[in-house]
């Protein structure tokens, strides 16, 4: 076996395997700048190394595969102007975007809690496996942010506006629900995740995506829908909309008791926050490719972090833990088109470039 541990993170070959273990789980392996970076490293020399025939994502612990970037460093460095968001989002973006890409079977185990740079790391993956404990969230509007990561990416292709739903709540999907989504491929029950993990450090170099499918179907439930995917008639007629303020109404109108835990949850994020994610959210459907919606987040991604919203959303969630927000503005009538189009401004010389 050869093994090389950096920190928080474990990158070793493991049979015909290249296994990357995030290895924080005290913080549900919450992933710094340094793990990106070693994750970047790993993935050069898996690449390259002809006995790697698939790669493993897996989380450390019984929590989850991961809660997410570290948002406290990111909170510090935006209190004090500091450039650590313009630093970490570049090269998790990035990452992000060569995931997609990479020529290997890239195998993802997104058991237990996935959320925000987690499903940046995993639902990008070729093979994306989820669970019967899979907690799966982009919960960023919740932060006075937007699921970035390429959130806005795979949130525009889940059917219908499933994934407006989950982009602007910031509810948690299940395994199946994840499925119906498009963040996942297959249900593995977790107590035969340890037998898929053997089975994989097993396959043959040149093992091909289709071999890959195969493999991890023979321990699927088959599972493809869950109970949000069950409301997609009512999710389809009260989020088809292009303006934050026609939702609400259209919510307002229904009154059923989901309209109304809609309406409350909806009440508690960053109305700013709101605004910004719907229109990610539309242009995303347009865009042909991954890269096109990492660079439009990019630019909001700046903005967010100079943001009062973002500083404020941080505190009340994870620092204070007060789950108080004073949001600003704190109505969606109050955000305006001027405060709202910096976030989707050219940036010039530090627009996002993949190589």
């Amino acid at each position: 076996m050869n093994a090389v541990e950096e920190g928080d993170l474990v990158a070793r070959v493991e049979g015909s395997a290249g296994v990357i273990r995030l290895n924080r789980p005290k913080a549900i392996n919450a992933v710094t700048l340094e793990m990106f970076r070693d994750i970047d490293k790993a993935l050069d020399r898996f690449e390259t190394d002809p006995a790697v025939a698939v790669i493993l994502l897996e989380g450390a612990g019984e929590r989850g595969l991961c809660a997410g970037g570290d948002i406290r460093a990111l909170w510090e460095s935006s209190k004090v102007n500091g450039d650590l968001g313009k630093i970490l989002w570049r090269e998790e973006y990035i990452l992000n975007a060569r995931i997609k890409k990479f020529p290997k079977p890239y195998v993802a185990f997104m058991d237990g809690i996935v959320m925000g740079g987690g499903v940046g790391l995993s639902a990008h993956a070729s093979h994306r496996v989820v669970t019967d404990r899979t907690k799966l969230a982009m919960p960023e509007v919740g932060l006075g942010f937007f699921p970035d990561v390429g959130g806005t990416y795979l949130l525009s292709r889940s059917p219908g506006e499933i994934g407006t739903y989950f982009g602007l709540t910031g509810q948690t999907m299940n395994g199946p629900d994840a499925i119906n989504a498009k963040f996942a491929d297959a249900v593995v029950p977790a107590s035969r995740l340890e037998a898929l993990r053997e089975a994989l450090t097993q396959v043959r170099p040149g093992v091909t995506a289709a071999d890959g499918n195969k493999l991890i179907n023979s321990f699927a439930t088959g599972d493809a829908a869950g109970p949000v995917a069950a409301k997609r008639a009512m999710i389809d007629a009260l989020f088809a909309f292009d303006r934050i303020e026609d939702i609400v109404a259209a919510l307002k109108r229904d009154g059923s008791e989901f309209a109304q835990a809609t309406l409350k949850t909806l009440s508690e994020k960053s109305p700013r926050g709101m605004v910004v994610t719907l229109r990610l959210l539309r242009l995303a459907r347009k865009a042909s490719n991954l890269e096109e919606c990492l660079v439009r987040e990019y630019r909001a991604a700046l903005e967010v972090f100079r943001s009062d919203d973002f500083r404020e959303g941080v505190r009340a969630a994870v620092i204070d833990k007060d789950r108080n927000p004073t949001w600003s503005p704190p109505r969606i009538e109050d955000v305006t088109p001027e405060m709202v189009a910096p976030y989707f401004a050219e940036i010039g010389a530090d627009e996002l470039k993949f190589n």
